[in-house]
């Protein structure tokens, strides 16, 4: 009876969990904006990770209860800039974006925007 111990399970496992890791790392994270206040016309910048087209299809402003989306102006992996639309009401928003996954998803994110 050969007893041995195959390492096929654990190879299997191993790549499997770095798969895992790796999909978990390519998740867009916005984390500052600048300004942190403007008008409608004004242009802003987001910074953050995993920002590329590849990766936020689309970008808004939301109060949790209507969303503004926002025309980007240039998308680079750490940074997106982005214009305040005219239609832009005054208030405190959350940044929020669209992931350009095959299922798309709304994430809102922990970056706040004044616009006046």
């Amino acid at each position: 009876m050969n007893t041995a111990i195959r390492p096929y399970p654990v190879v299997f496992l191993a790549l499997g969990l770095a798969i895992f890791a790796l999909a978990q790392s390519a998740m867009p994270k916005m984390t500052t904006v600048e300004p942190a206040e403007a008008k409608a016309g004004d242009q802003c910048a987001v910074t953050g990770e995993h920002l590329e087209k590849t990766n936020v299809k689309e970008i808004y402003l939301t109060d949790g209860k209507e969303d503004l989306k926002l025309d980007i102006v240039e998308q680079a992996a750490t940074s997106i800039k982005f214009k305040i639309p005219a239609k832009a009401k005054a208030g405190r928003f959350s940044l929020m974006l669209m992931t350009a996954d095959k299922s798309p998803k709304l994430i809102e994110q922990p970056v706040k925007l004044t616009v006046q």
